[in-house]
């Protein structure tokens, strides 16, 4: 059977190589960080654990797929609690907003901020679960490995039926007419790492995910999908290799051959699969004479998305004010992201999103609430240069907690600040962008880069900077259909011989 070697083991690569080695194929990974997960990983500071990459899962069945195709059962692995109320949405005026799946409580909260927006809501609820049934059907299962996978009749009408001329915010607008619940829903924009004001309505069916399928939590910490890959991957004949970075992708006249390690050492393969930021990590692994559909002028032209200023804070107290997933929005959210993304700054008054996940299990934190602190950031600068003093942006972000009544000060046990400079270096990510392009134009949102390489055969890319795009569910289907598509081609290989 085939020899394949993965690149980088992020949920895309871990979910390829569960596929890939329980078809069969002899499968190796490399990893140069210390943990399988890429962006989830685990943080501990003394007593208390964090997730650092995604706090808000949706599609749980999306994680369980990777597991139930081998036979296994999914829910020996993954305890997914889903999460009633998950997110308290509060505001400068004082008032507060709960998203849940609960229509009736959606209703009757909407009666009390805007009528227009309770009478509405039914509707709401129906486009933007057609916004995302076509996308699941269209978009979702597709890999793009040339330009004429883009240019099917099927895929055209498709797109055409998901409102890829109008932006979120102006979407919202129709359903919503207080400027607050518009701010609240504008949020979902900053999942792909984009501008509610640029990226298309299309994306508005994250919506549906939240408030329809729901948001849940991993017990014991959502970096345990990660490690319920990794066993499955190792039990259906994997081998995944951590603290092994690979410095090149080794060609011969136009195919990838294998790849050679930091160390000197080279490892043979049929086929290769790159799973990171492929703005990042193709022109480090490959010459630009090699690849001249993605040459260093073109990942120069690609509008980076957001990036994150994190603060993961262990406190002495559990504050009473905070649930599982908590926002404080700033007064002024339209410039907000014009700072992001037409000045490149840092807010000076920034939205501020808050995980507890202690809230919903207090075994990962038992002294206190577990606080991951996040605020859209602007990626790093062309020359690779963070814009802000950490720690004066850090005192900033407290100030206006304190403005809101949570007082975080006065009990830090354990606390660390993550930068885009540390994105960038721990996860190879593209000037620190948490999502590889943003979706503010309409050809990087509907013309993400394709899933195979078009200069190199044999060279496969799975994850977040790649189709069908950022956020945990998207990255693990990348790596589900790369591997289904490799699966295929050589079972018909096979067939017609």
């Amino acid at each position: 059977m085939k020899k394949i070697v993965i690149v980088g083991g992020g949920l895309g690569g871990l979910a390829s190589a569960v596929t890939l080695a329980h078809a069969g194929f002899e499968v190796e990974l490399f990893e140069k960080n210390d943990h399988l997960g890429g962006k989830l990983m685990p943080v501990e500071l003394g007593s208390y654990t964090f997730d650092f990459g995604p706090n808000t899962i949706t599609m749980p069945a999306v994680f369980e797929k990777v597991i139930a195709q081998t036979g296994e059962n999914p829910q020996d692995y993954l305890d997914f609690m889903p999460l009633e109320v998950h997110t308290r949405n509060h505001f400068p005026n004082g008032s507060s907003f709960d998203f849940t799946v609960d229509q009736k409580k959606m209703i009757q909260q909407l009666h009390v901020f805007d009528t227009h927006a309770a009478n509405k809501y039914p509707a709401f609820i129906k486009e933007i679960s057609r916004l995302y049934n076509f996308s699941e059907r269209y978009f979702f299962p597709v890999t793009f490995q040339s330009w004429r996978d883009y240019l099917s009749p099927s895929l055209g009408f498709a797109l055409l039926q998901v409102r890829p001329a109008e932006s979120m915010h102006h979407f919202f607008k129709r359903y919503f007419k207080n400027p607050l619940l518009v701010q609240a829903f504008d949020r979902y924009a900053t999942y792909i790492g984009s501008s509610p004001y640029r990226a298309p309505a299309t994306f508005s069916m994250i919506a549906y995910l939240e408030l329809v399928e729901g948001v849940y939590y991993k017990k014991g910490g959502n970096t345990g999908i990660a490690q319920a890959f990794s066993a499955v991957a190792r039990n259906s004949g994997a081998v995944l290799q951590t603290g092994k970075e690979v410095t090149r992708i080794l060609t011969d006249d136009g195919q990838a051959k294998g790849i050679e390690l930091k160390d000197g050492t080279r490892v043979d393969a049929d086929l290769v699969i790159l799973n990171g930021d492929l703005l990042s990590a193709f022109p480090a692994l490959v010459e630009e004479k090699h690849r001249p559909s993605l040459s260093d002028a073109k990942v120069a032209a690609f509008e980076p998305s957001i990036s994150a200023f994190v603060i993961t804070v262990g406190l002495t107290e559990r504050l009473d004010a905070l649930k599982h997933h908590n926002v404080f929005f700033s007064s002024d959210y339209q410039k907000e992201f014009s700072d992001l993304f037409d000045a490149s700054a840092y807010s000076d008054e920034p939205t501020v999103y808050i995980s507890n996940s202690s809230y919903t299990d207090p075994s990962v934190s038992p002294d206190g609430d577990n606080l991951f602190i996040l605020v859209n950031a602007p990626a790093l600068t062309k020359e690779g240069q963070l814009q802000i003093d950490p720690e004066t942006y850090k005192e900033r972000i407290y100030d206006f907690l304190l403005s809101y009544g949570i007082d975080v000060r006065s009990y830090i046990a354990e606390e660390k600040i993550f930068t885009p400079a540390f994105i960038g270096d721990k996860f190879g990510a593209f000037r620190g962008a948490l999502y590889g392009p943003s979706s503010n134009r309409p050809k990087d949102a509907f013309l993400r880069p394709p899933n195979a390489s078009r200069d190199i055969q044999n060279l496969y890319f799975v994850g977040g900077s790649s189709h069908p795009g950022g956020g945990s569910p998207m990255v693990v289907l990348s790596g589900l259909n790369v591997a289904n598509k490799i699966i295929a081609k050589y079972k018909k290989t096979a067939s017609s011989k």
